[in-house]
């Protein structure tokens, strides 16, 4: 079949599915109420239904107050006897796999259930209705004239007791339909190798000559991959290589330190660059427009979703609400139920609605992943705008970056501790470092009241990282590609030391 014929007609499958995204968009509230009661029916004579007995809950109000909110720790010990085989502990259909996610804030893995509903209810049917709004909204799109570059994780699966754990996109690689696999490269085979050293360059000598028209993956390791392919060819674009190539969707972590990096080896005005946000627990939400960072909740996809305001989070008075009372410009931890058996689950991220008609979020940062040492409430949405706008006055672009505090010792005064990682480092550090806290000030008021007259926090100390510092601190770690992220924002030194440490081993 010719290649025109098969994109048209996968276009044409696609596009359709605009009408069913319809019903959750004219009532969400409605849909997310059926949604909830289809939980917990299916789920009633599992242990966790009986438990707490699911028959007699006739209202949202009943589900707010009969079950608990829970974190992973909460219900590690349940599965791990998931895990170990026992089945119809949080959902009566089998489960076989086991996201493996080591977290951002611990180094102890999780192992979130995935069910066969989860993959394809919610995983590949998000999926498919990302890309149906992707064509819907560009009606020139030649995407399946091609193939789709996927960047998956770097864990092989590894099997147990008759189940299997690993990343999350090597278990969607591993099980994903004939025709996404169909429109995929690299191949499987290549995809789900285990060392990512020797992954690279593999990936390169099978993609290089082919007509690639997107790329899926994490924003920092999709830059490392992208860099290699240039420097093997010898281009000083992407597009010389794969000159159709029309749209990246990214997610995983912010892509604002990363844009101008992309913008600098894809220089397209026209190329498109489209947001996901999903997780080991689900596929919550993606972006729905052209040149839009707002992303639409999914909200049919066998997840209900509630919401605990952040200026209770971890209170006393700590409650979630529900969909239909979360306020626009607020900052909300997100609390799940799923078709995998997440019973009011703390995800770990936090959003703020942009809209209520449809539903619109950005994801702002993790429940544990801030600053808050001082009193400064400082988030990784705050401190990527600042980070952000430093880059842009001072001409530099930014590989990778942590923060952490330094603590009051007697009469000194606490700071903010940087190390960054840069790809083009600005022309006085000194400069830069003033930039930077000057956009800190400007986006967080409370970060600045503690800088007035360094009533509290003295001015910032930055660290400019060795060439290839994260990676060696990814590589020791075995966290090298895939899913795997450089944290963040840390209320203690441990990232900051282990990094400074391995900075001067580096020489």
């Amino acid at each position: 079949m010719p290649i025109q014929i098969i994109h048209n007609v996968a276009s044409w499958f696609l596009k359709k599915r605009i009408h069913q995204m319809e019903l959750f968009l004219k009532y969400p509230h409605e849909v997310q109420n059926e949604l909830l009661f289809k939980l917990l029916s299916k789920a009633k004579d599992t242990e966790y239904g009986k438990e707490h007995d699911f028959k007699s809950i006739k209202t949202y109000r009943d589900f707010n107050e009969r079950l608990p909110i829970v974190s992973y720790e909460d219900i590690y010990d349940k599965i791990e006897q998931s895990r170990q085989g026992v089945s119809n502990i949080f959902w009566p259909s089998p489960i076989k796999m086991f996201a493996k996610s080591s977290g951002t804030t611990n180094a102890k893995s999780k192992f979130i259930p995935l069910s066969e509903e989860a993959l394809e209810d919610n995983h590949y049917a998000a999926s498919k209705d990302l890309l149906c709004m992707y064509l819907n909204n560009n009606e020139n799109s030649k995407l399946f004239t091609g193939k789709g570059l996927r960047l998956g994780g770097s864990k092989e699966i590894y099997q147990n007791n008759g189940t299997s754990f690993g990343d999350l996109s090597a278990l969607l690689i591993d099980n994903m339909p004939l025709w996404a696999s169909f429109s995929s490269t690299p191949s499987n085979a290549v995809s789900l190798m285990g060392d990512w050293e020797q992954k690279m360059p593999a990936i390169i000598d099978e993609t290089i000559k082919q007509n690639v028209t997107s790329l899926a993956g994490v924003p920092s390791w999709m830059l490392v991959l992208l860099h290699e392919i240039l420097d093997k060819t010898g281009k000083k674009h992407i597009k010389e290589i794969w000159p159709d190539l029309e749209v990246y969707f990214h997610g995983g972590v912010s892509f604002e330190p990363y844009m101008n990096q992309y913008q600098n080896i894809i220089p397209d005005k026209n190329f498109n660059y489209y947001e996901i946000y999903n997780a080991s627990e689900g596929f919550f939400a993606a972006q729905d427009q052209n040149n839009s960072k707002d992303l639409m909740l999914m909200l049919n996809y066998g997840i209900f979703y509630e919401f605990i305001p952040m200026d209770i989070y971890g209170h006393e008075q700590e409650k979630a609400i529900a969909l239909e009372d979360v306020q626009v410009g607020k900052n909300y931890a997100m609390v799940i139920t799923t078709n995998s058996g997440l019973w009011r689950y703390k995800i770990g991220d936090t959003v703020r609605f942009t809209s209520k008609k449809p539903y619109r979020i950005k994801v702002t940062g993790r429940t544990k992943h801030h600053i808050n040492v001082f009193g400064e409430e400082l988030i990784i949405e705050n401190a990527e705008a600042a980070l952000k706008k430093a880059a842009l006055k001072h001409d530099v672009e930014i590989i990778d970056y942590t923060v952490g505090p330094i603590f009051m010792e007697g009469k000194d005064k606490g700071a903010h501790e940087w190390i960054i990682e840069f790809k083009k480092a600005p022309e006085s550090l000194v400069q830069f470092k003033q930039s930077l806290d000057d956009n800190l000030r400007a986006v967080n008021s409370d970060y600045d009241a503690k800088r007035d007259r360094d009533t509290t926090l003295k001015m910032l100390k930055l660290n400019k990282a060795k060439a290839g510092l994260f990676y060696s601190w990814l590589k020791n770690n075995e966290k090298l590609g895939g899913q795997h992220k450089i944290p963040r924002l840390s209320n203690e030194r441990k990232y900051i030391e282990e990094l400074l440490t391995l900075q001067q081993k580096m020489g």
